[in-house]
């Protein structure tokens, strides 16, 4: 799995891509998000648009963010998540505890309000 960060306005977006199929695949990404936390990042998109594949353990890593995020008092939203991705998070409840949008656009406008 490979990610991307970018700043929007002091939102951090990450944009994942290929598969988070392993914890060892979100170890990187979950390093760089406490760095993010450390300066002052509160909120986050996490953008599935090119996430090919997620399992039970790639579904811990958006957890242990989700945890992360809140913790410090901010929010984390997911967006652009394919059928299958939105599949999973419905199956496995998931879609209770995310808060998931259609566009990265849509997620960040909903941390204006």
């Amino acid at each position: 799995m490979e990610f991307s960060f970018s700043d929007k306005n002091k939102i951090g977006v990450y944009s994942l891509s290929g598969n988070l199929i392993g914890e060892a695949d979100g170890i990187a990404m979950t390093e760089s998000f406490s760095e993010k936390l450390e300066l002052g990042y509160e909120h986050f998109v996490i953008d599935l648009s090119d996430l090919q594949h997620i399992n039970s353990s790639g579904l811990g890593v958006l957890i242990t963010l989700l945890t992360k995020a809140r913790k410090k008092g901010g929010e984390l939203m997911l967006a652009n998540p394919s059928s299958y991705i939105k599949n999973l998070l419905l199956i496995t409840k998931l879609n209770t505890i995310f808060d998931i949008h259609a566009s990265t656009e849509e997620a960040l406008g909903a941390f204006v309000k």
